[in-house]
């Protein structure tokens, strides 16, 4: 041990050779654990609505907006602030419909940097000044650096510095280019980390200019999804998770992502499903072939696996093809069609595939394990992405930690072990590394598991994707889900699953989404007093007659937490016209008498960590030790 601390001594003076490096550095990480905590925003369930997220991201849900109205709502008339805070959102284009319009001029652009440079200064002081410049894109940070630090009201020599550097940039040309930089600044400091927990995929047709977008974020973490495990499981190369990709993207009419985003072809198969349904339209006839394509291989994935313990999904051997009726769990029930082109009626297995099917799953998966843009999206999940993440108290995950009905937590059996709980969430989390790692069929067929198995802790529910797609009787339909979903509604409950993840009951919260909150019908997203938050507001417009609105997002700020509900989003189009902007109701879920500082955080005690090293570097000094360079 003693060893061990010796040769982190001396790592640390290479980095710190001397005894005032040291002093510097612990006075300036001492004064940081003092700074307000840094704005954090949750959102969950996008589903590939890259509009409104797009609108979300560029006005920080709101915060920006009120930055301009506290700075400037006594300067400024309400068609002023709308105007200004559209440039914030988007500089570029905004610029450019203001050239087109005549109203760009020289004072123009010294006026609105001197303003985007009075709210950057207010929102910065929060932040130590190293981590400001990480903020500034380094093209423009000496630049933007010298502007922040003048005191124009100070004395006369200040003003005329400060006047020549904005004069300056207007006449050099590059006042587009710095106000850009500016806003990129001011959204770095209006919201510094983004938790996005969990669903890019499915539903929406543009999850992969979410993932471009969320790549040039500096702060982000991701909590898989159902949707996410599934995707991942098809760039890995599982063929049922590449069936199941191609059911879905029909079934939801949004491949595009599939054919112009990851430049994945169709049209074999689609070609395929119209011979074998030739009274279906080419769309309907692509979802129902790639459906039986996804339960032929399904059921060849849970013989292969009995502990996913899934077989109740076993069901087109329960079909009678020549009578056109399934019999499940001793009941006999009517089919909606008798037709199934693809299923050999004679065949010992209707679970094998046919020599075409065999073919055009072969050719699909080379596309989805070939698309550079796909795999590259999924290296991202992977480095970004876990089951759940523990941060600043509060533990989000997207679905659910399996229970039983008592509360207690399901022991879940693999490869011979019980799991449950944390153990079971780190076991799962495991898992699809090394599916990620490794790219076998035992891998592969994890990640199928974590979509749709009632074990997974994604999922947390039996799809009933067949008797939907087969049988007339609804009330096949039902989907069991697991006991966490009601009991969650219980304090008691909240506090014992923080205390499994090692976290504070008192001060924590979990944070969901997976099940979306129909908010016209009622339902809240706080449950157990706001202990547990479900943050699935439907972004995706095909959940908004569902939900009522348009999506969540949650903010934690050093004054406590709020929930921001999405009434309406504007686009583009509508946000440089007419300076439209999101329209949101606000709701305090927790209010401290008191700031949360750095030093609360999880950054604080790592600070507090490099403290305690850099006190002992200096102790080592001083007792001769180490010898300090000069």
């Amino acid at each position: 041990m003693e060893k061990r601390v010796d040769k982190i001594l001396r790592l640390l003076a290479e980095k710190y050779p001397s005894k005032e490096a040291v002093y510097s550095k612990i006075i300036h990480l001492r004064a940081e654990l003092k700074l307000p905590k840094a704005v954090e925003h949750f959102m969950s369930d996008l589903h590939g609505e890259y509009a409104s997220f797009f609108h979300i991201l560029n006005n920080c849900s709101g915060v920006i907006r009120e930055k301009v109205e506290y700075v400037f709502g006594g300067r400024f008339t309400e068609t002023e602030i709308a105007e200004f805070c559209t440039l914030i959102y988007y500089p570029r284009e905004k610029i450019a419909r203001l050239k087109e319009e005549g109203r760009i001029t020289p004072e123009w652009y010294r006026q609105n940097i001197s303003d985007m440079l009075e709210i950057a200064k207010v929102m910065s002081y929060k932040y130590p000044k190293e981590r400001i410049l990480k903020f500034i894109p380094s093209k423009y940070e000496s630049v933007i650096e010298e502007l922040m630090h003048t005191r124009p009201d100070v004395d006369n020599a200040q003003f005329v510095y400060h006047k020549e550097l904005l004069d300056s940039i207007v006449n050099t040309d590059s006042a587009p280019d710095f106000i850009y930089a500016f806003t990129v600044l001011i959204k770095r400091l209006a919201v510094v980390r983004l938790h996005i927990v969990g669903d890019f995929f499915d539903r929406g047709n543009r999850p992969d200019a979410i993932i471009e977008r969320l790549m040039q974020h500096p702060s982000v973490d991701i909590q898989w999804g159902n949707h996410d495990v599934l995707w991942m499981g098809a760039a890995l190369g599982s063929e049922v998770c590449v069936a199941t990709v191609v059911r879905n993207s029909l079934r939801y009419n949004n491949t595009d992502v599939l054919e112009r985003g990851y430049g994945i072809n169709l049209r074999p198969f689609i070609t395929f499903a119209a011979h074998s349904y030739p009274d279906a339209n080419p769309i309907k006839a692509g979802e129902k072939a790639a459906a039986m394509l996804m339960f032929k291989l399904e059921g060849q994935m849970i013989r292969r696996n009995p502990d996913f313990q899934m077989d109740s999904r076993l069901l087109l051997d329960k079909i009678d093809f020549k009578s056109s009726y399934a019999v499940l769990d001793g009941k006999r029930y009517e089919l909606k069609s008798a037709y199934f082109p693809t299923v050999d009626e004679n065949a010992d297995d209707p679970y094998e595939l046919t020599p075409k099917e065999a073919e055009l799953i072969a050719d699909l998966k080379s596309y989805f394990v070939e698309s550079s843009v796909l795999q590259n999206h999924i290296d991202y999940l992977y480095q970004k992405g876990s089951i759940y993440t523990c941060h600043n108290g509060n533990l989000l995950f997207h679905g659910c930690v399996p229970m039983n009905e008592d509360g207690s937590f399901r022991e879940i059996e693999f490869e011979g072990k019980l799991y449950k709980g944390k153990e079971y969430f780190d076991y799962v989390d495991m898992r699809a590394r090394q599916a990620y790692l490794k790219r076998d069929q035992k891998g592969q067929d994890f990640m199928y598991f974590l979509w749709c198995g009632l074990n997974s802790p994604t999922a947390g529910r039996e799809f009933k994707t067949f008797e939907r797609a087969f049988l007339s009787d609804e009330k096949t339909w039902k989907e069991p889900s697991d006991p966490y979903f009601k009991l969650i509604n219980d304090e008691n409950i909240c506090a014992k699953v923080l205390e499994e993840f090692g976290l504070p009951p008192e001060r924590g919260h979990i944070i969901n989404g997976h099940v979306p909150v129909k908010v016209k019908k009622g339902e809240t997203p706080m449950k157990a007093g706001g202990k547990a938050i479900v943050i699935d507001g439907g972004f995706c417009s095909a959940y908004h007659k569902k939900t009522g609105i348009s999506g969540f997002t949650l903010v934690s700020n050093s004054r406590g937490l709020r929930l921001l509900e999405h009434q309406k989003i504007a686009d583009v189009k509508a946000a440089l016209k007419e300076n439209g902007d999101i329209e949101s109701v606000s709701e305090t879920i927790e209010l401290q008498n008191y700031r949360t500082t750095v030093g609360d955080t999880d950054a604080g005690k790592a600070i507090k960590d490099e403290i305690e090293d850099l006190n002992a570097l200096l102790a080592a000094y001083n007792n001769g030790v180490l010898k300090p360079r000069e």
